[in-house]
């Protein structure tokens, strides 16, 4: 009886996972594109959930640890809601991209190494390029480009956003 309770516990707190792994018909082969859904519905993969999707399509949970590892999309740590990616290509980093990393990281009051605010709602990353050289300092928040970004600009972007966020604008 306790097993039951247990097992029916697992399936709802797992409810959404169980629906991605239905859509995918529990085949193992389907593993990168099950874990890019569940990633967008939770926004990173966590520990719990790797291992539940382990078992469910029958492999183990290393292999699943070791995908999620290898491919740079998946993240086991949660992310924000909005991503920020700061690019520093060259002509980004040339124009004064690692300013407008400080500025953002300021503005959002990330200290140390930390990439994600304590409320979830963005995260910080830099990449080596978004393909936006000629709007060089460039950024992207989501799939948007920003370009030619100082720290005024920086500074109405995430305010308006944070305000928008807070309008329950989505």
């Amino acid at each position: 009886m306790a097993v039951a309770n247990e097992e029916t516990v697992l399936s709802r707190r797992f409810e959404k996972v169980n629906t991605v792994l239905e859509k995918y018909g529990r085949n193992p082969l389907n593993l990168i594109q099950v874990l890019q859904e569940v990633q967008a519905e939770y926004r990173y993969l966590p520990e719990e959930i790797l291992t539940y999707v382990a078992t469910a399509l029958g492999i183990s949970p290393s292999f699943v640890y070791g995908v999620a590892t290898f491919y740079a999309q998946f993240s086991l740590e949660p992310k924000g809601k909005h991503i920020i990616r700061v690019c520093d290509g060259t002509a980004c980093h040339v124009r004064g991209s690692m300013k407008v990393l400080e500025v953002v990281r300021e503005q959002l009051g990330l200290r140390g190494e930390d990439i994600t605010t304590p409320d979830l709602l963005f995260t910080v990353e830099t990449v080596a390029c978004i393909g936006a050289c000629a709007l060089a300092p460039a950024l992207m928040v989501d799939e948007e480009v920003y370009g030619q970004m100082d720290q005024e600009k920086i500074e109405n972007l995430i305010e308006e956003m944070i305000e928008k966020e807070k309008g329950g604008d989505q």
